[in-house]
């Protein structure tokens, strides 16, 4: 009979725990009020927007480490140097309260999606184009930098702008890059050899592997920066390349973040000394 007894009371007391604890497990995640979607809250628990960053104390920025002017790594201190550099360092002051905490992960023209899907960095800054079909793929912010298509050449070279780029002419050109569907738009009886990075390409060019190096025009400045044997021709250039920072899909408050840094940069006159001391004179608004 005591048995009996011991074992209905602790039947009870099981089943009073339980009820204890449902009670309790139900007013910690309904009586909470939750984060609503898009909150800051919401954002930095998601691993998104501009909170999380704060959270993990530093920006992670994709950078190009071949592109001088732009983003090239200096052999004599390991630093990596240029205009989209600056840009990202400028972006983690605005962001983070200073420009030291940042890292940067070099990527190329046909890296640098994927590492942003994959989450290895939380924006790239590397001389990116906006176009509709890369708007599928990640959000980009406003333009940073205009730039447009033109083609690299050897002084006294026969090619003089995009009409002399007819059948045999070799063009090379770098993979995951705007230009090459660009030049064989423009030049469809073009053979066109693709690189994975425009060091590689501009190697090959100075090799005699091509008649002409197509790129951005701002590119190709850099390349003529480090060799002037070669120049620039076909200006003005044969299309236009907004350059945007890319952002992962649907991180839209990053995005509004990003755009309000940049508009900061440009009111305050900091976007044009960065602008000066990479490209030239900072074009007029």
């Amino acid at each position: 009979m005591k048995t009996k007894k011991w074992l209905t009371s602790g039947i009870v007391s099981t089943l009073a725990l339980a009820f204890v604890l449902t009670g309790c497990g139900k007013s910690s995640t309904e009586g909470a009020a939750a984060s609503p979607a898009g909150s800051p809250a919401a954002a930095a628990a998601s691993g998104t927007g501009p909170e999380s960053l704060k959270s993990k104390g530093k920006l992670v920025v994709g950078v190009k480490y071949d592109t001088k002017l732009f983003g090239l790594k200096n052999p004599t201190n390991n630093e990596v140097e240029g205009f989209d550099v600056d840009i990202a360092k400028a972006l983690a002051k605005e962001l983070l309260g200073d420009e030291k905490k940042i890292e940067l992960k070099e990527v190329t023209s046909k890296t640098r999606i994927p590492m942003l899907d994959n989450k290895e960095i939380d924006m790239i800054v590397a001389t990116m184009t906006i176009n509709e079909e890369r708007k599928k793929q990640v959000d980009f912010s406003d333009v940073y930098f205009k730039a447009g298509q033109s083609l690299l050449v050897k002084k006294g070279s026969a090619i003089k702008g995009i009409a002399d780029v007819k059948k045999g002419t070799k063009v090379l050109a770098v993979k995951g890059a705007t230009s090459v569907a660009n030049i064989k738009a423009k030049a469809p009886e073009a053979t066109v050899l693709e690189f994975d990075n425009y060091q590689d390409a501009f190697s090959a060019l100075k090799a005699g592997q091509g008649d002409t190096l197509t790129t951005d025009n701002a590119i190709l400045y850099g390349m003529v920066a480090q060799d002037n044997k070669f120049e620039v021709v076909n200006e003005p250039p044969f299309t236009d390349e907004p350059y945007g920072i890319a952002i992962k899909k649907g991180e839209t408050a990053l995005v509004t973040a990003v755009n309000d840094a940049l508009k900061k940069l440009q009111s305050n006159g900091e976007y044009n000394k960065i602008y000066e001391k990479w490209i030239g004179k900072a074009p007029s608004k």
